[in-house]
């Protein structure tokens, strides 16, 4: 399965989309199956993270720091560069916020790996890029939107997303880990765990798109007006970071991570929250889900494409 893992996320997709289109009843019940496999694939992936590599992780400096600055820095630049050509609705301008403004933590490390690119690093990196974006996505909401925002997102749900999709699953990662560092059988359920990676994946895909296709309604043009945000984004989020791989001086590997995780967004997280916007504002979710068969798409190519942007052998510092 991991080998054929990107066709398999594509037949997951147009799988969701069928049944949302030919069972739309079904949409409301699949929305509260979103968070549990939501969690259960974030647990995995955090099982692959060893608490020990946490610690080495912060001491490579100058990859988490260009990891930071592509982030947290130059995303938001490029989002706010966009933010005034977007459509007027608000639910749309914040659902395309809530996506943009915060860098993937699962499948980005899939096809980082793909193309060549240091996965390690970015698995190491993940919990503290999540705890990053948690902190800093209400502040950009707020620079973003202003005072409005006070009325139509509260701190609850935030709260809520942050701790059942990843304090939960990053303990009991954490505990599974040490109970297989004393136990035989404890390592044998951490490996288990792990080989569940990519059809977990496709089920939250697949259940994601089932439960939103249904929403679309007379939001489609909306909608679809956000795809050529998304393909831009990539676009300029590709030679972005190899400027920012080539800034910190780093080697091709981990320039390429660098390359990826500026790219790719947090759909799947930061879905739980746009779910839990008034309905009034129940299209941002769609814009979220919207987002990822974009991404999806784009990354095939840059599983192509970043390997030739930033050459194997070739230092990103000498690009």
């Amino acid at each position: 399965m991991e080998h054929h893992q990107v066709a398999i996320y594509l037949a997951a997709m147009a799988a969701g989309g069928l049944l949302g289109w030919l069972a739309p009843a079904l949409g409301p019940g699949l929305e509260h199956a979103i968070n549990p496999v939501l969690g259960a694939l974030l647990f995995v992936t955090f099982l692959q993270v060893p608490a020990a590599e946490l610690v080495r992780s912060l001491r490579d400096g100058r990859f988490l720091s260009a990891a930071l600055v592509v982030n947290f820095v130059i995303v938001p630049l490029v989002v706010a560069a966009m933010f005034a050509f977007l459509p007027a609705d608000q639910a749309v301008r914040l659902g395309v916020l809530l996506v943009l403004l915060c860098p993937c933590v699962d499948y980005v490390i899939v096809f980082s790996g793909l193309a060549g690119g240091s996965s390690h690093r970015l698995l190491a990196a993940t919990p503290l890029l999540l705890v990053a974006q948690m902190l800093l996505l209400p502040v950009f909401l707020y620079l973003f939107m202003g005072s409005e925002l006070a009325d139509i997102v509260k701190a609850g749900p935030f709260l809520a997303a942050f701790l059942i999709l990843i304090v939960i699953p990053l303990a009991l990662a954490w505990v599974l880990q040490a109970r297989a560092a004393r136990h035989p059988a404890g390592q044998r359920v951490c490996d288990a765990a792990t080989t569940t990676m990519v059809p977990l994946m496709a089920a939250t895909l697949l259940i994601v798109v089932a439960s939103q296709v249904p929403k679309l309604g007379d939001s489609l043009s909306d909608v679809a007006a956000v795809i050529p945000f998304y393909a831009a984004f990539l676009i300029v989020m590709a030679f972005t970071g190899k400027a920012i791989a080539r800034l910190f001086r780093l080697q091709a590997p981990a320039g390429r991570a660098i390359v990826f995780t500026g790219a790719t967004r947090n759909s799947l997280v930061v879905l739980p929250l746009a779910l839990a916007l008034p309905d009034d504002l129940a299209v941002a979710a769609v814009v979220v889900v919207t987002q990822t068969l974009v991404e999806v798409i784009g990354m095939i190519i840059y599983v192509r494409l970043v390997p030739r942007l930033i050459p194997e052998k070739t230092p990103a510092a000498a690009l």
